[in-house]
């Protein structure tokens, strides 16, 4: 049977953990030891998705968000660190080195939109390249229907809301960033980029990157970085053909959009 050691080992050839941010917290964060025959990948660990891997018997869940990420000062039932524990479930948790890992989290995002000549940017996190020319308006609609179809569905309103911040200018050097990523305009625009698209920008980001040419396109944190989920369980596939590997059908945007 596999071991949590042995797909710990695989996720850290996948995303090495030298990738990672200082700040980050990446890794086995909990470690149940022994054997599994079923994984759960998702992008978060919520109580939802640790009764999913208990209900369908998966001893090991692998997440892009840490389950655990400021110091613990006590462990209670709502605890989700608990709860995994209770459930024997092991938690791998890859986090910013799964953004800037090569078939990463951006590296998938960027694929969606058909980049070529790819290049890193934002200190390795981000994507950066040259896509079919598209208005900005014609991206986020591209964006909402593509994320959509990778995404699993919310019990109400659409999977994914999108807001742009149009420039007028036609698109054809595209950034990406997964999450929280709209502050980074500056590092999209010194790479000559027309648009920037990202997970979550605030107000003065769009005003900013706008005034300095750039068009902004916040498509969800959840939606531009669920995708990886596929990409890391057909990864785990090929390495333990043993193992069965699912993606979870419980994690959601933790949004509701009207």
């Amino acid at each position: 049977m596999t071991t949590v050691q042995q797909i710990y080992e695989e996720m850290q050839r996948i995303a090495p953990l030298a990738l990672a941010e200082s700040w980050d917290n990446p890794g086995l964060l909990v470690d149940c030891g022994g054997g599994v025959s079923r994984v759960l990948v998702t992008l978060d660990i919520t109580p939802e998705v640790v009764e999913e891997a208990a209900r369908k018997g998966c001893g090991l869940i692998v997440s892009h968000h840490p389950v655990i990420f400021s110091p613990l000062k006590k462990l209670s039932g709502q605890d989700v660190a608990f709860q995994l524990v209770k459930n024997g479930i092991s938690a791998i948790c890859m986090h910013t080195n799964l953004d800037a890992a090569e078939g990463g989290v951006n590296e998938v995002l960027a694929g969606i939109f058909g980049m070529r000549e790819m290049e890193a940017f934002a200190e390795g996190c981000g994507r950066v390249g040259s896509i079919e020319p598209v208005t900005v308006p014609e991206l986020a609609k591209k964006a909402q229907k593509e994320l959509a179809s990778r995404c699993n569905q919310p019990f109400n309103g659409p999977a994914v809301q999108i807001k742009f911040a149009d420039t007028g200018k036609t698109v054809r050097r595209l950034a990406v960033i997964s999450g929280a990523g709209g502050s980074l305009f500056e590092d999209a625009i010194a790479r000559g980029a027309d648009c920037l698209l990202t997970g979550e920008a605030n107000h003065h980001h769009a005003i900013d990157a706008k005034r300095l040419g750039l068009s902004l396109i916040a498509a969800g944190h959840y939606a531009t970085e669920f995708p990886v989920t596929a990409a890391v369980a057909e990864k785990l596939r090929t390495a333990f053909p043993e193992l069965e590997v699912l993606v979870s059908e419980d994690a959601r945007d933790p949004y509701t959009y009207l």
